[in-house]
């Protein structure tokens, strides 16, 4: 954690009267997994942040800001989902319009067709002007002629016809995608408020946090994750160094690019990032377009092995696909880690990791490779971010 970022969570503490008592020394010891379970609803009332123990508390943070970032990617999903809706509604209304003016035109041609047969209902029939002509070679030509006519009011009616039920089918279908618009402007309110919630709930807790215990617990997550990243490390799960495609290397460029600006929930740049709207839109500048949200890159891009991973591989984690970085190389990946965090190079195994999955399965490796210069203070901060004052919600 930055000196900068524990000032102002210090200032935090004091300025809410939420300072706590200081853990006695015991309870900053390491529990097993069975001492950091998060309670079952139902069972007895959670004791107060004072009297938890580092481990407990760490437990809770990790569980509100999975749950916070479930809850962002399922609001992205339905975004997403918005979007087409909304680009499907504006197609069919562009054709519905379209087909109205042909419509009105067919009625043009159908009106004119009903006067000239109202205003030449008294004319001699062509069967007997055939009989009474002088030539009957000219009035049987004249026949043709009637005959053609006659086919191409046929065409007019059914043309009509065909418009009328075609307008009414492109109206129903206008309809019926307005209103499954306006479901999922619905939901979407509705996930945008579970998100809230959840952020609130991260929020509370870490006010009712004293600076001395915040410090803990993040210096407890550090420990964990180097452990956690030396045993990856050590499995030999990754392989030697593999050279990225160009679109892999455009997109690792342009991630590398945003480290430093803030984590924001349903964000896609350039300001501000998501997880997954980080690696949708480095693969995007790249030239490769992909799935907006990480459970769509986990479900619908091409699996890779571990072994097998290159710069611009995407990295999932967590059983439900919930979190997503980029692969870097060395064992480390480029990612946008949850609120109150800033976009920052992280150990792979930072999160539990699900699996990888590859964009650009066809692409041809680069002969020559150099990795993207880091900036300064790359790594620095927290992998989960502790910083209730950055959050920002639409």
């Amino acid at each position: 954690m930055s000196g900068r970022l524990l000032r102002l969570l210090c200032t935090a503490a004091i300025a809410t009267g939420a300072a706590l008592a200081p853990l006695p020394a015991a309870t900053a010891a390491v529990p097993g997994p069975a001492e950091t379970s998060v309670p079952e609803p139902g069972d007895r009332a959670a004791p107060e942040p004072g009297e938890r123990s580092v481990a407990e508390l760490l437990t809770d943070l990790q569980r509100l800001y999975r749950e916070a970032e479930e809850a962002t990617e399922t609001y992205n999903a339905t975004d997403e989902k918005l979007r087409r809706q909304r680009t499907e509604v504006a197609k069919l209304d562009g054709r519905l319009a379209t087909a109205r003016l042909s419509l009105h035109d067919s009625r043009g041609a159908a009106g004119r067709l009903a006067r000239q047969q109202y205003q030449g209902r008294s004319e001699i029939s062509s069967y007997v002007r055939l009989l009474l002509a002088r030539d009957p070679q000219h009035a049987l030509d004249q026949g043709q002629v009637i005959r053609q006519v006659a086919l191409e009011r046929a065409e007019t009616v059914d043309r009509l016809v065909g418009k009328e039920r075609a307008k009414d089918e492109l109206a129903r279908a206008a309809r019926r995608a307005l209103d499954d618009q306006l479901t999922l402007a619905e939901r979407q309110k509705k996930d945008r408020d579970a998100v809230r919630k959840r952020l609130k709930d991260v929020e509370e807790l870490l006010a009712s946090l004293t600076a001395e215990q915040i410090a803990q617990v993040a210096e407890l997550e550090r420990s964990g994750v180097a452990e956690a990243q030396d045993e990856f490390m050590a499995s030999g799960a990754l392989s030697s160094a593999r050279p990225p495609t160009r679109e892999g290397d455009a997109a690792l460029r342009y991630a590398v690019e945003q480290i430093g600006k803030p984590y924001e929930w349903g964000a896609e740049g350039p300001d501000t990032y998501d997880c997954s709207g980080l690696t949708s839109q480095a693969w995007q500048r790249a030239g490769r377009p992909i799935p907006r949200t990480s459970q769509e890159q986990w479900a619908e891009l091409d699996r890779v092995a571990l072994s097998e991973l290159r710069p611009g591989d995407l990295v999932v984690y967590f059983p439900e696909a919930t979190h997503v970085a980029m692969y870097l190389g060395d064992g480390m990946v480029v990612q946008a880690p949850r609120p109150g965090a800033r976009v920052k190079v992280s150990p792979i195994a930072a999160n539990p990791v699900l699996g990888a999955v590859r964009p650009d399965p066809g692409g041809e490796p680069l002969r020559r490779y150099t990795p993207p210069k880091l900036p300064r203070g790359a790594t620095d901060g927290s992998d989960e971010g502790y910083a209730p004052t950055e959050y920002r919600a639409p």
